[in-house]
């Protein structure tokens, strides 16, 4: 799972063909760092049928702006560019898969 550090990488990830699920997280964040190793265990259980990435809302403002992402941790969904779920906070890695499973 990659961390994307600009919005122009962002941008082009969430067009691509396969549904794109971010990790909306911050390093200080410790229900983010609980979920990092559950979203690792998804994203290799799941990685042919989604794009998995992380984006550290203090180091991209303005993706967290354009998101309305207030709270942390969030795990989005984007299909065709567009948002199409999120899921506020921890989530142990049966909710988490279920989550993706409905939302790709």
């Amino acid at each position: 799972m990659s961390e994307l550090n600009t919005t122009a990488e962002f941008d082009e990830i969430i067009k691509g063909e396969k549904p794109v699920v971010c990790d909306f997280f911050a390093t200080w964040c410790g229900p983010c760092k609980m979920l990092a190793p559950v979203m690792d265990k998804v994203a290799e259980s799941m990685g042919d049928r989604a794009v998995f990435v992380k984006v550290d809302v203090d180091k991209n403002p303005e993706l967290a702006v354009r998101y309305g992402v207030m709270s942390i941790p969030l795990v989005a969904v984007f299909k065709g560019g567009e948002l199409a779920a999120k899921n506020l906070g921890y989530v142990n890695e049966t909710e988490l898969t279920a989550f993706v499973e409905k939302n790709i």
